[in-house]
């Protein structure tokens, strides 16, 4: 079943940290409410741009709520609700549902391998437990786990799954599910190089950091993917393609902190053990961002 609540540029705020690694839940409204007025279509906090798992339960349930209450229904809201075990994943599943996320990504997190049987079960009881839309999220650079198209299959006869975020930088996939699963269930881009194939082979959206940096640039391709010709589309994401491959090359978090303060834009801190892009790597992000403006 489609859903067409989340369509188009999906944006991942950065959790900002103070100088003793505590969560700066006043700075972090304000990059999300930045983010929001950008003219993005939703928001995903708690993803990999928001760090995740290096959060503990309290902190988790205190950005869920700053981002629900800051965002005010001016777009959906994604929470990342993903955990090592079932039991917390559903935990902060029903907290996402009662603060009035409109939907949630889980990506199964391992650390021994998980089967496919395993991975269903999961989804299974977390979807049985609330009654919000899940986004399928796979990734298995950060979660462990790859889930291949005939599992992401099976994942959508679950009634509450009813998208998919594909992360693997594997266009054939999108292409599979597109061609497998049809129109009717939406599917997501979640690696930033290949928006544009991505968007080609009919994805609905795009999950990305970037936008904290260039919403502009990732809006203006997403509408000329729907208004074309190809020709605008593809010299808007060329444009911005340095940037995207940079950010995922050089790691989500750090890359977008040290981004928005070249544009002057404070960030905060990151938790260790992540750390700071060093002088030459901001020199490159500068020089990418000074051939966007």
């Amino acid at each position: 079943m489609t859903n067409n609540l989340f369509k188009g540029i999906i944006a991942y705020p950065i959790t900002p940290f103070d100088q003793n690694e505590k969560v700066d839940l006043q700075l972090y409204r304000s990059l999300l409410e930045r983010l929001i007025v950008s003219k993005v279509h939703a928001v995903a906090p708690l993803g990999s741009t928001g760090v995740l798992p290096y959060l503990n339960d309290e902190e988790k349930e205190a950005l869920t709520e700053a981002s629900v209450q800051q965002v005010k229904s001016r777009v959906p809201v994604l929470v990342g609700v993903s955990n090592l075990t079932t039991e917390r994943t559903v935990y902060h599943a029903q907290f996402a549902e009662k603060a009035g996320a409109d939907a949630v990504m889980i990506i199964p997190m391992s650390y021994w391998k998980l089967s496919d049987d395993e991975i269903v079960q999961h989804y299974d009881r977390v979807a049985s437990k609330i009654g919000i839309p899940i986004m399928a999220y796979n990734n298995p650079a950060t979660g462990g786990v790859d889930m291949s198209p005939a599992l992401l299959k099976r994942l959508l006869q679950i009634p509450n799954v009813t998208m998919i975020k594909e992360s693997t930088g594997d266009i054939q996939r999108m292409h599979y599910l597109r061609k497998e699963l049809g129109a009717e269930v939406d599917f997501y881009n979640g690696a930033n190089p290949l928006a544009l194939a991505a968007f080609a082979a009919g994805a609905t959206g795009w999950c990305t950091a970037a936008a904290n940096l260039i919403p502009d640039l990732t809006i203006r391709l997403y509408e000329a993917v729907q208004e074309g010709p190809l020709s605008v589309a593809q010299e808007i994401f060329y444009r911005q393609f340095p940037l995207l491959k940079f950010i995922v090359e050089m790691g989500l978090p750090r890359s977008i902190q040290a981004g928005l303060a070249l544009l002057g834009t404070d960030a905060g801190h990151l938790r260790s053990p992540l750390k700071a892009l060093d002088t030459k790597d901001v020199a490159t992000l500068r020089e990418i961002l000074a051939g966007l403006s």
